[in-house]
């Protein structure tokens, strides 16, 4: 068929793929069901989104083109439910356990500014565990702090842990309300680690959230290892808008003649799959314009769209936003990455699409195993931002499933990326988890998995690493997790 972009089949999808042509004018639905409201008008952009879109669509009865004969069958059936939130979940397939990762907001801008990592926060990114001994009550420690923010100008370091919030103990009940919500001030107390089950030390930082804006290239340096020269990228966000500053970093990289690079994902919750396969090509740049993913929409996208428009290639040069500049590829045969159960979608996507390409090594502990990616859908004729009639009467927006994504033989790992020793793993490195007591400094030789991966580097030794101190219990949440932007992976639809 002739080739079509995803935006102009919109208007051709939507007409085969919603309700028939007979709906009722509005003066016959208000006859019918009195006022037509703003909730009535989410209701049926949240199902013809869905509809069209998602992932899952035909494997949901509620989700079928005949469905509905026509609005008044709508609106009458989605007034059952109390808010759009449970119209969304309503309409998910295996909410949960299929799909973890749809979801809903009612402010886009905000969802917008998070994918460029905008946020309200402290500056405080933090991971939260449980107490070894008392798995009810839950401490915080500090992973990073974010420059200028609030944290950073109260003195936040890396390693220090909290377990009190407004002189409440943190727990699994409440740490959400107390860390992550409304309250725009607070005043966090530390305490010291005591093998897992923090005691207070009396030291508190009176902090105050405000709207950042995070550089996702934490750390780009290169670290003399033995003989060698090592580039080291900590990178904590896919985000598209530093595509051209992560570019620098790739050309101080060349500069330097880095002969091994290590790329830190291990706070890295996804995004932009575009930003994953210019880093993936900044690595690499030997497979110009080669398959770097495919991706699966449902049938009834792919009917509409000819396969091409699935396929991401490694490109050469950067083109967005009157940008043009060449890509600065290292064109390495190896690559280091650093995980953890914090490292999700495009991160996931980099160190699978490389894999079938170069010799890919990992480092940390299991991934999320994020496999599928979505796009933002809007209330407008469209559904898109630029589509014409944006309702102006609710901010709505949804962050549906739309694809899955696999590297150029067709693998993912549904259940995570697991490196080296564990049981189970699926990439060779080596298996360590972050010791909440003894993080170091991150790009210092000061961090064990930093310092593990120099190791493996300089000597091949993967050996049989296991975590310093047993009371290391799991994660249970993480800062990044409480942003709009979640570990969403995203895609830009090609023009």
């Amino acid at each position: 068929m002739k080739k079509y972009t995803l935006i102009a089949l919109i208007a051709f999808l939507f007409i085969a793929f919603a309700c028939n042509d007979e709906e009722p004018t509005t003066t016959s639905l208000e006859d019918e069901l009195g006022e037509i409201t703003t909730a009535d008008e989410v209701n049926d952009f949240i199902w013809k989104g869905l509809n069209l879109y998602y992932l899952w669509q035909a494997d949901v009865p509620d989700l079928a083109d005949n469905r509905f004969n026509n609005l008044n069958e709508l609106f009458t059936f989605f007034r059952e439910s109390n808010s759009p939130e449970s119209t969304f979940s309503s309409l998910l397939f295996q909410e949960g356990t299929t799909d973890r990762f749809s979801w809903i907001v009612d402010d886009y801008i905000t969802l917008e500014n998070s994918f460029q990592g905008i946020n309200l926060t402290t500056g405080m990114e933090i991971g939260l565990r449980r107490y070894a001994d008392n798995p009810t009550n839950v401490y915080a420690y500090v992973r990073y702090v974010i420059p200028n923010s609030s944290a950073a100008t109260a003195g936040l370091q890396r390693g220090m842990l909290i377990n009190r919030v407004n002189d409440t103990q943190l727990t699994d009940t409440n740490f959400r309300n107390l860390l992550f919500g409304a309250n725009n001030s607070l005043t966090i107390g530390l305490g010291d680690f005591n093998e897992g089950n923090p005691i207070d030390n009396s030291t508190t930082f009176d902090l105050t959230k405000t709207e950042l804006q995070e550089n996702p290239i934490a750390v780009a340096k290169v670290i003399e290892s033995g003989n060698s020269k090592v580039g080291y990228l900590l990178y904590n966000q896919f985000a598209s808008s530093f595509d051209q500053q992560l570019n620098t970093a790739f050309g101080m990289f060349k500069a330097e003649s880095v002969k091994d690079l290590i790329v830190d994902l291990r706070y890295n919750p996804g995004g932009s799959t575009r930003s994953a396969t210019r880093l993936g090509s900044m690595i690499t740049g030997q497979f110009p314009n080669q398959v770097y993913a495919k991706q699966v929409w449902n049938e009834k996208v792919r009917n509409a769209i000819d396969e091409d428009q699935f396929v991401d290639n490694f490109p050469t040069r950067i083109v967005s936003n009157n940008v043009d500049e060449a890509i600065n590829s290292l064109n390495l045969p190896r690559v280091y990455f650093i995980v953890s159960g914090s490292s999700a979608s495009a991160s996931e996507l980099v160190i699978n699409a490389l894999d079938a390409y170069i010799d890919v090594q990992v480092v940390g502990t299991k991934t999320v195993g994020k496999q599928v990616g979505s796009i933002t859908l809007y209330d407008s004729d469209n559904l898109f931002r630029s589509g014409d009639n944006l309702n102006p009467d609710h901010r709505y927006a949804m962050q549906p499933l739309v694809f899955e994504i696999q590297n150029k033989d067709g693998i993912n790992y549904i259940n995570g990326i697991i490196p080296g020793n564990a049981a189970g793993a699926n990439f060779s490195g080596i298996n360590l988890a972050e010791n909440p007591g003894n993080l170091g400094v991150l790009g210092e030789t000061s961090d064990p998995l930093l310092q593990r991966t120099l190791t493996l580097i300089t000597t091949g030794a993967k050996g049989n690493f296991k975590s310093e101190n047993i009371n290391i219990t799991e994660e249970i949440y993480d800062s990044k997790l409480a942003t709009p932007a979640g570990n969403n992976m995203y895609t830009e639809l090609k023009n």
